[in-house]
């Protein structure tokens, strides 16, 4: 093992499972139907009792230039750029105390977690991605048990990482956004359901009225939450609004 990818290990090692995990309920097929891509991407299902992959798509060879016999998840992890890898660390880190403090952990499952890294393509040069992650599967303690990893590359966006995550709430649940590893300094901006899908039609084409005909609301209230949108992600315009969500992994 790598020495730079040792620290991901420890991050996880305490909060793993430590056993083998039912199955998910949610259909595979419906999983991956339900990815919005904005690039070329890959994904995979890791699982954290032992760290097997499953359900690896082709393009993860492709893209990288794994050897589909002999992949494993530290070939993954190895392909992520040297200079980003403690960030990653970081990130895993400051995720699992967020969800204990302002989540619960018992909701790890209806989250969506997204941040971006650069990493190694097959030709040996390096591309940003946006890593999105969905855990499928927890034991009764709250364990690690299998996860949803996907990849999507987005430099033909951006080649500037944030180096800040979101975390996209499912089945009603608020999302967040920018969250910055500085907790001292942390900006807590919660988006509701209502914005987000606000967010989405928007990144659809549809105005003001189509929106609030569509989500049976006025259109005064419709420019109330775009307003409170922009203010909230820091976005001047609504391109740049799109831009950040589609960068971030939640359009």
């Amino acid at each position: 093992m790598l020495p730079e990818i040792q620290g991901l290990h420890d991050v996880w090692l305490t909060n793993r499972t430590v056993k083998n995990t039912k199955s998910h309920q949610i259909s595979f097929d419906d999983l991956t139907n339900s990815i919005i891509s904005t690039g070329p991407f890959s994904f995979y299902i890791i699982d954290f009792f032992d760290m097997s992959l499953s359900h690896i798509s082709s393009s993860l060879y492709d893209m990288h230039g794994f050897i589909p016999e002999t992949i494993t998840f530290d070939d993954v992890l190895g392909a992520i750029h040297p200079d980003d890898v403690e960030f990653v660390i970081k990130a895993e880190a400051f995720l699992t105390k967020f969800f204990y403090e302002n989540v619960g952990r018992e909701k790890l499952l209806t989250y969506k977690i997204s941040y971006c890294h650069r990493a190694r393509l097959e030709n040996g040069e390096y591309a940003l991605f946006n890593h999105q992650a969905l855990m499928l599967t927890m034991d009764d303690s709250g364990g690690y048990g299998k996860s949803l990893n996907i990849h999507t590359r987005i430099d033909h966006l951006s080649n500037f990482n944030t180096y800040k995550i979101s975390l996209i709430g499912l089945n009603g649940e608020p999302s967040f956004m920018n969250l910055s590893l500085d907790e001292e300094n942390q900006d807590l901006r919660e988006f509701s359901k209502r914005e987000i899908d606000i967010i989405k039609l928007l990144a659809n084409g549809l105005n003001n009225n189509e929106i609030a005909e569509k989500l049976f609301i006025s259109p005064l209230t419709v420019k109330k939450h775009r307003t409170n949108i922009l203010t909230k992600s820091d976005s001047k315009n609504t391109v740049q609004l799109i831009k950040k969500c589609i960068l971030q992994g939640i359009i």
